[in-house]
């Protein structure tokens, strides 16, 4: 195995431990939000778990490359279901109503996106940006919902917290990412530098996922 074989493995396999390491102590730690509203979020930990692993697995020993179409669907199941964890957590009627529509949005640009871009075989670039857009204004409502509350007094404490600066980070990063390898398609190797940059988006997201877990408390103000 050369170098660049070396890097790439333990570039793969840390993203790869830090998400089953994520969903473990999610697990571990269930019970403190079990009876709230994140308490499916440990059902997405552990789908992104499968959806990684089995691309991997696919991937590196059955030679299998085209799972554009797995990615495709775990991200508009992704996006449903944290845009209706950020509707059901916002109060204001307003931007429940415009999360609301940017589901709608998503969804829409996504049904409308398989005309265009091969579904089977091409990640979906578009709608991704659109739905990573407009989770991150949902991410921000939270946000700043909370500071006009004394919930910003336990925020160190409160899990949806560090799941929502695990998810802004993360989106935030992967936009200017997608963007990139979109318009470089083609010429830009896996071995590039520019794909650490979706690795390290990965552990940090999840280092803040992890973080939650064990420091927040079993009471939350969400």
């Amino acid at each position: 195995m050369n170098n660049d074989a070396i890097i790439l493995f333990l570039r793969d396999f840390s993203s790869l431990i830090v998400e089953l390491l994520s969903a473990i102590i999610g697990t571990i730690f269930y019970y403190k939000y079990r009876n709230s509203v994140l308490k499916y979020f440990l059902i997405y930990l552990w789908f992104i778990v499968f959806i990684e692993y089995f691309a991997y697995i696919a991937r590196e020993y059955f030679g299998i490359y085209h799972n554009a179409w797995l990615i495709n669907t775990f991200y508009i199941i992704s996006f449903t279901y944290l845009f209706s964890l950020y509707r059901s957590v916002v109060k204001n009627k307003r931007k429940k109503l415009m999360i609301k529509y940017s589901a709608i949005i998503y969804v829409g640009f996504s049904i409308v996106n398989v005309f265009f871009e091969n579904y089977i075989e091409r990640s979906q670039t578009i709608p991704f940006i659109i739905g990573s857009s407009l989770l991150i204004l949902s991410i921000l409502f939270y946000f700043v919902e909370i500071l006009g509350t004394e919930k910003v007094l336990h925020v160190k404490k409160n899990l949806l917290f560090w799941i929502s600066t695990g998810l802004l980070l993360f989106y935030a990063g992967i936009i200017p990412f997608r963007i990139t390898i979109n318009y470089y398609a083609g010429i830009l190797g896996k071995h590039n530098p520019i794909y650490s940059i979706l690795f390290i988006l990965i552990i940090i997201s999840n280092i803040c996922y992890i973080i939650g877990f064990i420091w927040s408390s079993k009471k939350q103000l969400y």
